[in-house]
């Protein structure tokens, strides 16, 4: 038997051998070849119908994408989601213009916020750079550090977000805005638009809910004391363009994936504020106010509903008069806060965090009619649609983006 790993009687001599010269099932290794630099071993390529075989493999993956694909879309996913990314954020960050009108901070206000009704009611349509995860402060920073951003600054926030300590991280958004000149470069560039291309054109490309995601969440707590997935944040929203999003409808219906969004919050469980954070965050908020006012920018600051599970826990944490009251004194800032809003009262908030998608737009409504009244940067036009109240949270509102069917 001749030898595969090294030289044999039998082979033909080195440097004589071509294409079709070994016999059937045998290899020439680079041993077989002293002297020749040839890592990769010759081999002859069995005959086999290989455009038959190329066939059924093209066929066999065209029939998982489309099964893939109808699942996707019986789930609850569809094309309209485009997702969110940090070069995405890069993108909306390099259009702000000097005087912009700028929304900034965690998921609540990014989720509860409908630019296109804020549009309606302005004529204006608020530059999104809003974070899931993050600080609205670190956030509030970066753009009040630009020395060309003069405009008017909305800075949402979720009390234990915004408070947390200046030296801790801040989230998701802390490599998004380190990151923000690297993400606009040309190969993210490119993989932004490619991705955005694919995504409008098949629904199964969304990030939260890919297979593998998926095979993660098997696990249902089969290692004891391990946080295992279901402890995670899946997918509870959707991304349109302008890095618009609003709640999943999936989320807005009771079920599993209600139960597990809420419980992946903890009801906001944790450990009062420490006063001197709380101090640190508001002396350095006022001096980035300050920054911005110089240029002839300002602040208003917004503070969106939460529902009771969480609301209570946050209260004990960093009650409304040691934070939110502290903070506009101190800065001092003009602010609006859901529970001065006669209109975004007893909204529904399906996982006790987010608003739902019609009750995202009746709290744009209530807040965007409060801001022009603190502020001239913003005027309501003369042809501003009527107020809405809570009963508009129910049905889809004219101009939302159609529910899967």
């Amino acid at each position: 038997m001749l030898s595969y790993i090294s030289p044999s009687e039998g082979l033909p001599p080195v440097g004589t051998i071509h294409q079709g010269a070994l016999p059937k099932g045998l290899r020439l290794t680079a041993s077989d070849r002293p002297g020749q630099a040839q890592p990769v071993p010759v081999r002859d390529v069995p005959s086999r119908p290989w455009r038959a075989i190329g066939l059924a493999a093209l066929l066999m993956a065209l029939a998982l994408t489309v099964g893939w694909e109808v699942w996707a879309r019986n789930y609850g996913l569809r094309t309209a989601d485009i997702g969110d990314s940090p070069q995405a954020w890069a993108e909306m960050r390099a259009s702000v213009k000097p005087d912009d009108l700028v929304i900034v901070g965690d998921s609540r206000i990014l989720f509860d916020t409908d630019l296109a009704h804020f549009q309606r009611l302005t004529g204006v349509t608020p530059k999104q750079l809003a974070i899931h995860g993050t600080s609205g402060r670190a956030l509030m920073e970066h753009l009040t550090k630009d020395p060309t951003y003069r405009g008017l600054l909305l800075v949402g926030m979720a009390d234990s977000s915004y408070f947390r300590p200046l030296e801790a991280p801040a989230g998701v958004g802390g490599p998004w805005i380190e990151g923000y000149e690297r993400n606009r470069e040309p190969s993210q560039l490119s993989g932004l638009l490619l991705d955005r291309w694919l995504q409008r054109r098949l629904a199964f490309l969304d990030e939260d809910v890919r297979l593998h995601r998926l095979l993660e969440r098997i696990d249902t707590g089969w290692r004891k004391g391990v946080d295992g997935p279901y402890e995670d944040v899946w997918k509870v929203d959707e991304s349109f363009d302008g890095r618009q999003r609003f709640m999943w409808s999936r989320i807005e219906q009771p079920g599993n994936l209600q139960s597990q969004a809420r419980h992946a919050w903890n009801n906001f469980e944790g450990k009062p504020g420490d006063p001197k954070d709380i101090a640190g965050v508001i002396a350095a908020s006022r001096q980035d106010v300050a920054d911005l006012r110089t240029r002839g920018g300002d602040v208003v600051f917004i503070r969106p509903p939460s529902d009771a599970p969480i609301r209570v826990n946050e209260e004990k944490r960093y009650p409304k008069a040691k934070v939110w009251d502290a903070l506009l004194a101190q800065v001092p800032a003009k602010g609006i806060h859901a529970d001065d809003l006669a209109q975004a009262q007893n909204l529904d908030i399906p996982e006790w965090s987010h608003l739902s998608r019609t009750c995202a737009t009746v709290f744009t409504d209530a807040y965007v009619r409060r801001l022009v009244q603190l502020t001239d940067r913003v005027k309501l036009r003369a042809d501003a649609p009527p107020p809405l109240s809570t009963a508009n949270c129910k049905g889809r509102l004219a101009g939302a983006p159609p529910r899967p069917s």
